[in-house]
């Protein structure tokens, strides 16, 4: 069912009633397509009154008990916060808030701090700044909202997705002008970042997002950033000679693969754990 198409006389009096015989895809289809259908609205109110007494009555009384509460709640939320829900959690705002912070503060110590030159800050903690996002994205534990959101036709992997872009969104800009203060070019930190954000969901449908983001964080902070500060150098894996650019490149195809190929599993409930 498209957007631009109506719903069936059939799927409205069907979905009015709760009959049994919709099949389940109909279901999500219709739901999707009523979010933004006021026509289909219209008439599925009109089939709620006419043909299903009932129920028009249970949703006039809680309506009627929920009417006084709702007055003294706290005002509804501004237009463009309601535009962003879908590409945002409410735990993620503090969260990019803090990557800003964490990317201001790593360039200020690259540019003052002693053996600047050397190591960037900036460039460790590129790669892994996106992962905590991602675990925000889709994470029953930090998601306060995450059961009302995974009930909604449109949960899932491209609910997930979208989320992610907006990580992103926020991320790679403060690491393009962290990295042009620093004199880092865009190739030593982009793709590296790009290929843990696939790894974090492509391992996340099999262990949930917040574990896999724990796990990618420890390994690149022991195996990497650790090595890198007590050596005081760039590590070989962000250096053309060490894991060239076309390495970063395939494990982001290979990270992409997983996630398209295990799509089904981002709606289970294993990985929202």
């Amino acid at each position: 069912m498209s957007s631009t198409e109506h719903a069936s006389e059939r799927l409205i009096d069907g979905y009015a009633r709760g009959a049994a015989g919709l099949a389940t895809d109909e279901v999500w289809a219709l739901e999707a397509h009523l979010e933004a259908c006021r026509t289909c609205r219209d008439r599925l109110s009109a089939a709620v009154t006419t043909g299903a007494p009932a129920v028009a009555a249970l949703t006039e009384a809680v309506w009627d008990g929920l009417a006084p509460q709702l007055d003294r709640a706290v005002p509804a939320r501004r237009r463009l916060t309601a535009r962003l829900s879908p590409w945002t959690t409410p735990a993620m705002t503090p969260w990019l808030a803090m990557v800003l912070a964490v990317t201001l503060l790593a360039l200020l110590l690259d540019l003052t701090g002693p053996g600047s030159g050397r190591i960037s800050l900036v460039l460790l903690l590129a790669p892994v700044l996106p992962v905590g996002g991602v675990a925000l994205s889709w994470s029953r534990g930090l998601d306060p909202a995450h059961e009302l959101t995974a009930a909604t036709p449109r949960a899932g992997l491209p609910l997930l997705l979208r989320r992610t872009v907006a990580v992103l969104a926020v991320v790679i800009p403060a690491l393009f002008a962290a990295g042009w203060a620093t004199g880092l070019t865009a190739a030593q930190w982009l793709l590296p970042c790009l290929a843990f954000t696939s790894a974090a969901l492509a391992l996340g449908g099999l262990i949930g997002m917040t574990r896999a983001a724990l796990a990618l964080t420890a390994a690149w902070a022991a195996a990497v950033s650790a090595q890198a500060l007590a050596a005081g150098h760039t590590p070989s894996v962000l250096r053309a000679e060490g894991l060239p650019q076309w390495g970063w490149g395939l494990l982001l195809a290979l990270g992409a693969v997983i996630v398209l190929t295990r799509r089904g599993a981002y709606t289970a409930q294993g990985p929202n754990r």
